[in-house]
Formats: C-alpha cells, structure tokens, sequence
C-alpha cells in the first residue's frame, strides 16, 4: 500500500468523525418502530406477487396454504376457518414486512443518489489532450448519463463530479459528505493515489480535468444504489443452501400432511375428535386444520426472516460506510482466517514523531532540544512538525515563527539535501556565525566531514541502537564560524502504533484469526513494531508480488484472505484476496479489483468488516436455532388437538393444557405469525458479536437461542390461548 500525502491545513480525508448520510439509526435498533413498518407496508404487499414469492419457498407453501383456506372458508363459512386464514395471510405479509424494512432502510438516500445524478450536466472536452492549448479543443454540455468510459470532462469550482474517474489535470478541494458524510473536504490531484473521484461529489475550489473509468449503469452511484435499495443482492452460498435445507424440509413436512386425510379415511377414523365433543370433523374445516398444522410443522420463522438477515448485513456495512460489492463479500468476510494489514497508516499513525533527545557527551537536553526546533522550523514534514512539538512539551520551548526570529535564513528540507536547517548571522557584535542541520544520519554526518568536523563513535553508537529498535535517528549538528562542525546528538523518530491496536489484535486472536502486517521497511524495524503492536507475523520490504504470493499461500492451506489497499501496486493481491477492501480515496484499480470500498479509506476499518461478516453469520446461527427450537411447543399444541380424539393417550401431551382443539390450533397459528414481526429487529440489528472461541460461541447459542426457542412459545402460546377463548365463535 502506498502511503498517502496528508492533506493540507484545513483538510481532511475521510475519517470516521462526523455522520455520514448512509449511516443513521438502524432499524431495529430498539423496539419496533411503528412508523418504519408502516412505510414498509405497501413494498410487503406488494411483495405478495407469486413472482416474487418463489425465490422464497418456505412462505410460497404458506401462501398457497392461506389461499387454499381462503377457498374453503368461503365455502364453509366459519369464525375458526376465517380467523385460521387471515393469520396464515399475515404470517406471508409479516415476512415479506421483515425483507421490506430492511430494503427500506436506504430507499431515502438512493432517491437522493438517483437524483444527484440525473440532474448532473457535464462539460465535456472534445479532442483535448493533456497540456493542449484551449484553442486545439472544444466543450460541450451533456447529461452526465450520457457520458462514456474515457470521456474527458472540465469541473470547476462549485460544480458536481458527474461520474467516476480520474483526476488528469489539476489540483482542487473535493467535498465528498454526498458520498461518505464526512463534512471536511478532500485533496484530489492528478497523478499518485489521490487522484480518484466519485461521481456526485462537489468540487469546492479550483478546477480539475476528469478522465471518465466508469462503465455505463456501472458508476459508483449506480452500485450504491442497488446495494441501499436491496436490489439485485445476490444470495451467498451458505444462504443458498440454507434455503435448500429449509425447501427439502417443507416438502417432507407438505407430504407427511397430505398423506394424513388418505390415511384417516381409509382407517375409517376421524380427523379430530368426536361429532358429539364438538370438535372439528367436516371435510372443509379438516382442510383448514390440515393447513394449519403444515404451517406450523415447517421452519417459517428462519424461513420469513432468513433475507432480511443477509440484507441487514449489508446495510450494517453501509452504515459504517463501506460498499460492499456483494453479499458474497459479506459473508466470506466473517469466515476469514488470515488479515494481512498495512503497517502505515493501519497500525501506526502513518507518521513517525519525535519521541525523544539523546545528546552526545558535553552537551544537554534542553541545547539539542533548541537546535533541534531551530533547524526544522523550515521543514512541513510531519516528523519535522513534530519534533518542534516535542521540544516545545518537553522544555517549554515557545513554538517560532521562520519569519520572527531575526538574522536567520531558513534551509528547507528537500528530498535531495535529507536536510533542514538555519543560518544565523551575527547582529553587531553578537558572535559569529553559526549553522544548524537536521536530518538523515548520513546526510548530516556528511554535512560535518565537509565543514572540518569528524563523526564521533557516540553519534555512531545511538544511531544504530535507535535503528535496531526499529526507530528512525536524526542527527543534529551545527558549525560555529572559526571552529569545525560537530554533532549534538540525535532525535529518536519512532512509529507510533495506534492507541488500542494490541488489544484489537488480541480480539482477532481470541476469534481465530492470524494477523499479518505489511511494511516496506527492512526486517529489523518491521519486527519492532510487530513486536510492539501484537501482530502474529511480518511482511518486510514488502513488493505487489510478495503479496500476492503471500496471499496464495494463505489460501492454499484451506485460508480465507482479508486485506486492504489503495494504489494501483495492491490491485493484484486485492483481486487475489477473499476480502478486498479498497480505499475511496484510492485508485480506480484498486477500487476496480476489490470487492469492498471503504467510504472514509480507514484501513483499521477491515477489523470492524470482519466482526460485521461474523455479526451476520451469527446471527443466522441463532435465528435458525431459535425457528427449529420454537416448533417444538408448535407441535405440543396442535398434534394433540387434531389427534387426541382418535388416540385418547396423546391428550398427556397438552402440557399447556389449552382450552380447545380449535384454540389450540390458533394459538400456534397466531404465535406462529407474531414471533416473525417480534424478531425482526433483532434481524437487521444482528446478535451482538464476542470474540469467543467457536465452544464457547456454540454453547450460548444453544442456552439463549434453543433453550429460550423453546420457553418463550410455550409461554406465548398459553397467553394466546388465554385470548382466544374471549372470541365468540372459537370454543
């Protein structure tokens, strides 16, 4: 991963501070929001379209079984019938309201995407040609949908990006809050990884030169769209075969039902109890029971609610404002067993700081501290900033303004010179002259030889102590006028890992996952921070194949892969990786070859899109252990109402001993209904993630979600039945 230039004072790239739009208060959240399933209501019914409800099997039996119902109440007229029918409506209605919530939750911010876009009229450059005279090239105006891959467009300042590309000409200030809700602008500039723009952000000064990358209908906008809307989600693999357990289990359970009315006839038995109990025996209300009892008997609960599951999961990333290509991505994300992770910027700040003055022998702290300040007056490197810092926290130096301190010319650090420094002149008869140097131990010491000096073995000693922990050393040095150079000492410039990475890194463990960083640095330095940060394993010097082979590797022991990038070098090894997670302010290669964009491009960000992708798995997990466990009470309620008659023995199962056969059945119907609508929040907030091991994980899964799956329905279905028997017309 390149390392990106800091934007200037006043800027910000990205970050994590701020809302940004696509986040908000999820679904979900608390308690059911009447208003949010309100509004989703129409999308629900809708959603009772036949075409639609085959990519659900489960609810498609359901609602073939309610439209049976519907017939034979018509026919036979009962409270029963009716109200066993209109619950069996309202089970397909409140699953399809679970997938509409979560749908619904970005219909807002889409529609203001959409808009944003077709709104946009771009001023495109016919014939232009990077540094061509304005007169060899004309402009024209044009939709921004009309516009082509390798079109090249002009935006000025207060003007809208109108698509993805590249920045080729110029340098401008880029609000991005559209996009990521992050309110401070960003830098975009031609050449480098910095020179990405997203259709539908502003250009707040300046003007640059666009080159188009996007496809047509394939715009960053167009995929933001779809994915916020639910649109065109593709289902995962283990979401597929999910859905293929809970149809084969649906077939069982619809010919083990149909085979029962043959089977009474011919035994010559009734389907319920006796005429003369006054419990159910017609053909037509037999049906309705039929029906009734196939509901109950297949997993409707995972069933309803398995799709919003996936989708919740997706829309928890948008939330933290990262773009996932598809649920695929998701998915293999919370089964990932190895991070590789960018040492700058990721583990580190991304700058080394001054952490500390080590003056040679006859000389003080506070001296090298004042040389030290001095001669990086001059230089806007953030190591050079933050030795001023440094020497201001540690001694109280006042911070210097170049222009205020008087007979000083100022030599700013170059990448040539490795150098930063001041010449001060004598005022009268205040002394001679003298100069100070700052920079790269060789640089300097160079600097020294040159001006009549020798480097001393001190210097020498702590430069290579400072190097074997991993450290960047400074030398600092000055020449007196009359007198030969010499060196004052050194700054140790370190890393600074991030405040919490250790812990973080401790969490992967604790879930099983391997963590690698990735640096440019040589071994020495790479393995001091490992060390310091708590990583499992190091990449030094670090090249795009190193990467790459180092993913292959992982994967072909049987590993999923997770990392990010930003710069065209990391394209490979992110198209290579399970989970590519490019950053926004990237390249459009790298964005192109990963399967995720991070919005704020904060690469900690991977750790938290792995705790979501297992968030997701989790909570598919305990969604389905809780729908097998809660048929259980299901079948205490409604195999003895229909059987207890002909086999008088299974009345002992009624251990909720409820009134009627008739109540019975439409308790379980009812609370087969309600338990859909009560878990939706917990489907799109998800089942809070621990980083536990799998033993562990398992074991509450079963305590909370099996043993209260198969609690809570007998409660429920008792009070149920406590109502019911209030209903004229239900016995």
């Amino acid at each position: 991963m390149t390392t990106s230039t800091p934007a200037p004072h006043g800027t910000a790239d990205a970050g994590t501070a701020g809302t940004p739009a696509t986040r908000g208060n999820p679904a979900g959240g608390g308690l059911l929001d009447p208003e949010q399933l309100l509004a989703a209501l129409p999308d629900a019914l809708r959603k009772l379209d036949p075409r639609t409800l085959w990519h659900n099997p489960v609810m498609l039996i359901v609602a073939i079984g309610a439209a049976f119902t519907t017939v034979l109440a018509a026919t036979d007229p009962s409270v029963f019938a009716w109200a066993i029918t209109g619950w069996l409506w309202l089970t397909v209605v409140f699953a399809n309201l679970a997938e509409a919530v979560a749908e619904g939750r970005g219909k807002a911010q889409a529609a203001t995407l959409r808009r944003a876009k077709q709104e946009t009229i771009a001023t495109r450059l016919v014939g232009w040609t990077p540094g061509a005279p304005a007169n060899t090239y004309r402009d024209e105006a044009v939709p921004a949908p009309e516009l082509r891959q390798g079109d090249v467009v002009l935006v000025c300042a207060g003007g809208i990006i109108p698509g993805d590309g590249d920045v080729v000409e110029g340098i401008a200030s880029v609000d991005e809050s559209a996009i990521t809700g992050e309110s401070a602008p960003v830098i975009r500039e031609s050449g480098g990884d910095r020179s990405a723009v997203t259709g539908g952000t502003r250009v707040l000064s300046d003007q640059v030169v666009v080159r188009i990358t996007q496809r047509p209908g394939e715009s960053f906008i167009d995929r933001m769209i779809a994915l916020v809307e639910g649109a065109n989600r593709q289902k995962t693999p283990n979401e597929i075969a999910l859905n293929i357990l809970l149809a084969a289990l649906t077939v069982i359970f619809l010919l083990a039902v149909v085979t029962l009315q043959p089977l009474a006839v011919f035994s010559k038995a009734y389907q319920g109890a006796a005429p003369d109990t006054g419990a159910i025996t017609d053909a037509g209300v037999s049906g309705v029971v039929l029906v009734a009892l196939l509901v109950c008997l297949i997993p409707t609960t995972i069933g309803a609610l398995l799709s919003a599951i996936g989708i919740a999961g997706m829309d928890r990333l948008v939330q933290r404002n990262v773009l996932a290509m598809s649920g695929r991505a998701v998915e293999a994300a919370g089964d990932v067993n190895t991070l590789l992770l960018d040492k700058t910027g990721t583990i580190t700040l991304g700058n080394r700081q001054a952490a500390e003055f080590l003056p040679v022998e006859g000389v003080t702290a506070a001296e090298l501290a004042d040389a030290a300040q001095l001669s990086s007056l001059a230089d806007e490197t953030p190591e050079g900033r933050s030795v001023v810092v440094l020497a201001k926290n540690d001694f109280g130096l006042r911070e210097r303004e170049p222009g205020l301190v008087p007979h000083a010319t100022f030599v700013s650090f170059t990448a040539q010179t490795r150098m930063s420094g001041v010449d001060l002149t004598p005022d009268g008869d205040a002394g001679p002259a003298r100069r100070v140097r700052k920079g790269a131990a060789a640089a300097v010491m160079k600097w020294v030889r040159e001006h009549g000096g020798h480097p001393t073995e001190q210097v020498g000693q702590v430069v290579d102590e400072i190097s074997g922990l991993g450290g960047t050393p400074l030398v600092v040095a000055e020449h007196v006028q009359g007198e030969p150079a010499r060196a004052l000492g050194v700054i140790h410039l370190k890393d600074v890992v991030k405040s919490g990475m250790r812990e973080r890194f401790d969490e992967m463990r604790r879930m099983g996952i391997r963590t690698v960083m990735i640096t440019g640095d040589n071994p020495r330095t790479a393995k001091a921070i490992a060390d310091e940060a708590g990583v499992d394993d190091f990449l030094a010097e670090a090249t795009p194949e190193d990467k790459l082979h180092l993913i292959k590797r992982e994967q072909e022991g049987g590993r999923l892969v997770a990392m990010t990038g930003d710069g065209t070098n990391d394209a490979p090894a992110l198209a290579q990786a399970d989970v590519g997670v490019a950053m926004n302010t990237g390249t459009s290669a790298a964005k192109e070859a990963g399967n995720m964009v991070d919005l704020d491009s904060d690469p900690t960000k991977l750790i938290e899109i792995v705790e979501i992708g297992k968030q997701l798995l989790i909570t598919r997990g305990a969604l389905t252990t809780f729908s097998i466990a809660n048929d259980i009470a299901k079948y205490f309620a409604i195999i003895p109402a229909m059987f207890a008659g002909i086999h008088p023995g299974l009345d002992t199962l009624n251990v909720m001993r409820l009134a009627s056969p008739e109540s019975a059945i439409l308790s379980a119907v009812v609370f087969n209904a309600i338990v859909i609508v009560a878990l939706i929040p917990l489907a799109l907030r998800g089942v809070r993630y621990r980083p536990v091991a799998a033993a562990t994980l398992l074991r509450r899964n079963l305590l909370v979600y099996g043993l209260g799956g198969i609690v809570v329905p007998f409660v429920g279905i008792k009070l149920i039945d406590l109502l019911v028997q209030l209903v004229p017309g239900i016995s």
